[in-house]
């Protein structure tokens, strides 16, 4: 017959794996969108738990006293959970500024709509971006190496181990928005430059020859040039994802290195 009985201290570690994993979960890209269905992310988290406890084994006892205890090392857990998600979310978070610059160049900022995935206002060049990022992320495997990154901390974070240092942490934040400007103008500059050339050339022609309405001309030869510009430029995206998944493993590391 076959035994399946846990101790209540084994099942105690479980929880806390699995509060661990399914925060990450939550957070991390393309598994956080709105469209993916509930029962599969529980499934998925459920899944992983089980790989990361037996594989995690000999497990260390978990120490408290009070229920209260208890529920501090959950929190502290969850937390550990979500920032490490949180260092490949916030990198994905630049193509929102990417879109929102170019869309600002174009004259397509007025246009916003609210993305199914994240249910949030977004433009329809953040949206694009956003959607062809997540295909490269699945194509490239790059979900490999977000879970990896879960997998790995317990080897550095092991349960009940993380220790949060608020001034790693502020670092980390700055660093990343120093990269989250320089890298989202790097990627948008294409279409930044074209429309500041176009935008040249339109007072020299308004000068040339005043009768003529350049507000009117020069609305449609921006979005004529911004949109020829993104569909030239859409090759270079996987060049672009492969930044920003550098970025998004700096991220991790950095948040990684924080709380041990």
């Amino acid at each position: 017959m076959l035994d399946i009985s846990i101790s209540y201290s084994d099942l105690e570690y479980f929880l806390l794996v699995l509060v661990r994993v399914s925060c990450f979960i939550y957070i991390v890209p393309f598994f956080s969108m709105s469209h993916v269905p509930n029962r599969y992310r529980i499934a998925l988290a459920v899944a992983v738990s089980v790989l990361l406890y037996g594989a995690t084994s000999p497990h260390a006892e978990v120490e408290y006293e009070t229920v209260m205890g208890y529920a501090i090392i959950v929190i502290r857990e969850a937390l550990a959970g979500i920032l490490i998600g949180m260092g490949s979310n916030l990198c994905m978070s630049i193509l929102a500024l990417v879109g929102a610059v170019a869309d600002m160049e174009i004259g397509f900022s007025m246009v916003t709509m609210i993305d199914p995935a994240t249910k949030s206002q977004t433009t329809i060049t953040s949206t694009m971006y956003q959607y062809f990022v997540t295909l490269i992320l699945l194509l490239s495997g790059m979900y490999e190496y977000v879970l990896g990154a879960l997998s790995d901390s317990y080897r550095l974070i092991p349960v009940n181990g993380a220790i949060f240092h608020s001034e790693k942490l502020l670092n980390a934040m700055a660093v990343f928005m120093s990269e989250y400007i320089s890298v989202g103008f790097r990627i948008c500059l294409p279409v930044f430059a074209a429309t500041l050339l176009l935008n040249v050339v339109l007072g020299i022609m308004a000068k040339v020859s005043p009768q003529m309405n350049m507000f009117a001309v020069g609305l449609q030869l921006k979005i004529l040039v911004g949109l020829v510009i993104i569909f030239v430029t859409i090759g270079l995206l996987p060049i672009a994802s492969d930044i920003i998944f550098t970025e998004a493993k700096k991220m991790t590391v950095s948040f990684v290195e924080a709380m041990m």
